[in-house]
């Protein structure tokens, strides 16, 4: 470690030791869910289960709760549900670095951890550079950075960033968000038989390529996965216009599903499908365990006109990670389900078996931080309403099939809204958490997303309309 590095890492452990008392004390600091100790997060990183424990890393300035020179955070688990913060595991020292260690990924090969990554830096003339970086540790805890091993092939701006890396057929593979130099959008795919030397493959999707028009100015984060035989480009692309309930976010995340032919470098797919429907879903990434699972965990956030005014910001902190979830495929969907192992946090089951709801109400109390699942007997054919903490709720109307997420924006204070379609309202799914919302409805079919921030005193949440439920909850604070 350089003297440099062990200066910032100091540097930010004493920095989130001196806000350690007014982080803990935010009554908008939630109580399952990965965030930064004091300072600012985005996208996680580095995902993997290595030598039986899990690891995720994430982007994190710990100066500032806004956007600055990225390290890397680090939580360990052995069961997805308790996590241990650990050192920082990757800090802006060097000089292909100096302005941020972006996102990347995490492999085991040789009993190691290597660590991929882009390293960032800005120029006094206003230009930047960018570098794939390696990092390598033998415990999980410790990296010895071996810098550069991706340099900017010809042909991008230096929007290039974001390294995920696979091994298929005793081949390493990376694939990297880029934009062209005409502006476009794109995911660069590289091969290697060492990890550190890498051969260019080309652009395998993007704006304007396999039947795309104008798909965004910019791919972040692109993720190459495999569900039931069929490959998957999850990608974040910045600059799609919104389309009626669609693209409603600042920027986007989704994914193509196709066939990736790694002979010629060729991914024919159909259309890019949301992954979230809610406000507060980016960047994410997945990995695998050791059963086969697919899990994923995202930003749950945005930079967008009102990040600025979140209210953890007088806290000295800012955003979170979503809860992990399994995703599966079905008929080239995919469902997101929290994991299994988010049981664990059960406490206080309240259950009610038969629920007749004829036009009346039900409240329930003490919401801050719960697990609450509605089972319908049948598909519901009235309306029916779910009240957050009088600060957000859930609609379902029946004649339009659109289910409808609102909550207030705390810059304009008016209520804005998420909408989505389905055929049928059978289930739904809620996990809240101080100040987040995650709902999955019929089984992971389509999730809402969202971060809130109602009176700390209320706590109820209040179910309406016309319909036959089971209710279950749990207090999962």
């Amino acid at each position: 470690m350089t003297d440099r590095e062990s200066l910032l890492m100091k540097q930010a452990f004493e920095k989130a030791l001196k806000n350690k008392a007014i982080v803990e004390k935010d009554p908008y600091r939630l109580s399952y869910h990965l965030m930064p100790p004091v300072g600012f997060l985005n996208d996680p990183n580095g995902l993997i289960k290595y030598q039986g424990v899990y690891h995720v890393f994430y982007q994190w300035n710990p100066f500032a709760a806004t956007h600055g020179a990225k390290f890397w955070g680090h939580y360990t688990s052995v069961d997805l549900v308790h996590w241990r913060e650990e050192p920082i595991a990757l800090a802006p020292s060097e000089w292909y670095e100096k302005d941020g260690c972006y996102s990347g990924s995490a492999i085991e090969a040789g009993g190691k951890l290597h660590l991929f990554y882009t390293g960032n830096v800005k120029h006094e003339d206003g230009t930047r550079g960018t570098y794939q970086c390696l990092a390598l540790s033998t415990d999980g805890i410790y990296f010895e950075k071996k810098g550069p091993i991706v340099r900017l092939p010809d042909g991008y701006t230096t929007h290039f960033r974001d390294p995920k890396v696979w091994r298929k057929n005793d081949r390493w593979y990376m694939i990297v968000g880029a934009q062209t130099l005409a502006g476009e959008g794109r995911a660069v795919l590289f091969t290697s038989v060492d990890l550190t030397h890498w051969e260019e493959l080309g652009a395998v999707a993007g704006s304007g390529m396999n039947g795309l028009g104008d798909f965004g100015y910019m791919w972040e984060c692109p993720d190459l996965i495999t569900l039931n035989d069929r490959d998957l480009l999850l990608v974040s692309p910045q600059g799609l216009e919104p389309d009626g309930h669609f693209y409603r976010n600042l920027y986007q995340s989704g994914y193509f599903v196709g066939q990736l032919d790694y002979e010629t470098a060729r991914f024919r797919h159909g259309a890019f499908t949301e992954l979230d429907r809610g406000f507060d879903f980016y960047a994410p990434q997945t990995f695998t365990d050791e059963s086969g699972r697919r899990i994923l965990f995202a930003w749950m956030g945005m930079t967008d006109d009102s990040e600025p005014y979140q209210p953890t910001i007088a806290n000295n902190w800012l955003h979170a990670l979503t809860i992990p979830r399994e995703l599966q495929l079905q008929n080239d969907k995919i469902y997101q389900k929290p994991v299994a192992e988010l049981r664990k946090l059960r406490k206080k089951e309240v259950r009610m078996d038969h629920v007749a709801l004829e036009g009346d109400q039900l409240s329930l109390k003490d919401m801050h931080s719960a697990e609450l699942i509605l089972d319908f007997a049948e598909p519901v054919v009235g309306g029916f309403e779910v009240y957050f903490r009088r600060e957000a709720f859930l609609t379902y109307d029946p004649g339009s099939k659109e289910v409808r997420l609102q909550r207030r924006n705390v810059r304009t204070n008016r209520m804005e809204e998420r909408v989505c379609s389905i055929d049928s309202l059978t289930k739904l799914h809620i996990f809240l958490d101080h100040s987040s919302l995650e709902i999955f409805v019929n089984d992971g079919q389509q999730v809402f997303t969202a971060r809130y921030f109602p009176d700390p005193a209320e706590s109820g949440v209040i179910l309406a309309g016309r319909a036959e439920l089971g209710v279950k909850m749990w207090d999962l604070g």
